[in-house]
């Protein structure tokens, strides 16, 4: 499939698969409010993204990119090195980092600094960094000098305000939770006019590819979430009901079926095939080719053999993929 090369200017005109009973229906997003219930829960991921991506200079003037993976402390945060270069360039193309042992210093402007504090043994590019300064100091410099993680597959560099959804707010997400880019208020208005519910919780979406084989493999790393007692409550009534609990991208799956664990904290939890789902049973999500992690997600939700037609559809219909591509919603039930 192709990737979609710039933001949507009209996003209730996205395409959207609808996959229902093993049948599959092309549609639009503005055509979301026809294709739910009345007592449907929607699930957003509320997380801003942030300005993730630093560049930087080691104390040899080296030349890199610091792209943040998840906050450990008030200073420290796990991050993926990169070795010179831009966006314009895939990240299994970019050159590799210099090595940066224990204590070594990052230096992204004269306000702005960071040492590195441990090297994970899955690869040398994967560090954690603790920041100077840190706390509100660290945000101001990170909101600064940091921009949104590039795609080489874009037409330009995407700014800050391209990459949050509307109902966004804390700023945890490394990566936009792209599921819900195509989710306008007029839509949101509609929903609700229709009887269905829409609460929040908060995800912090990580990378999605570092160009590094080993690293890629682990993916998706510990993110963290939170989940309002309020949307738990919600989501129990839901259950109770007999209503659809339908989560609006992968990150509110992952967060929803971990809240065994607690509502907040970090979760390592990786659905696929042979997972079985306790408590969503939708999906509104992005375009994914069978090369993506998150393709591997939908195995839990889709038998393979669907899965693949509609992999075939999707190719042969020509949706767009990635970040500001088309959309996919899988129901259960009638």
């Amino acid at each position: 499939m192709k990737a979609a090369r710039s933001p949507r200017s009209d996003k209730t005109k996205e395409r959207m698969l609808v996959i229902r009973a093993g049948e599959i229906e092309d549609s639009r997003v503005e055509s979301l409010p026809d294709q739910l219930r009345a007592g449907d829960l929607l699930v957003v991921n509320d997380a801003a993204t942030l300005p993730a991506s630093l560049h930087g200079r080691d104390s040899h003037n080296n030349q890199l990119e610091v792209r943040l993976s998840a906050q450990l402390d008030d200073s420290v945060w796990r991050a993926v090195l990169f070795g010179g270069g831009d966006w314009r360039t895939p990240t299994e193309a970019r050159p590799s980092p210099p090595r940066l042992g224990a204590g070594e210093e990052i230096i992204f402007d004269g306000d702005l600094r960071a040492r590195v504090v441990r090297e994970s043994e899955l690869s040398d590019r994967l560090v954690d960094l603790r920041f100077s300064p840190s706390g509100e100091g660290l945000w101001r410099g990170l909101y600064r000098h940091g921009r949104p993680v590039q795609y080489s597959y874009m037409n330009e560099a995407l700014n800050l305000w391209s990459v949050q959804n509307v109902y966004s707010s804390r700023p945890w997400a490394v990566e936009m939770p792209s599921a819900g880019h195509a989710l306008g208020w007029q839509t949101l208005l509609k929903l609700i006019n229709k009887g269905v519910r829409i609460v929040p919780l908060t995800h912090g979406a990580g990378l999605s590819s570092t160009g590094d084989a080993e690293i890629d493999r682990a993916l998706p790393f510990a993110e963290r979430f939170d989940i309002p007692p309020a949307t738990m409550e919600a989501v129990r009534r839901a259950g109770t009901a007999g209503n659809r609990v339908i989560a609006v991208g992968t990150s509110v799956v992952r967060a929803l079926e971990s809240s065994s664990l607690g509502l907040t904290g970090f979760t390592d939890l990786k659905i696929g095939p042979g997972y079985k789902l306790r408590i969503v049973s939708g999906l509104l999500t992005g375009t994914h080719d069978v090369t993506e992690s998150h393709y591997q997600l939908l195995r839990a939700f889709l038998p393979e053999a669907t899965l693949l037609r509609v992999s075939r559809h999707l190719e042969e219909q020509n949706y767009l993929t990635h970040e500001f591509g088309d959309t996919c919603l899988i129901l259960s039930g009638a």
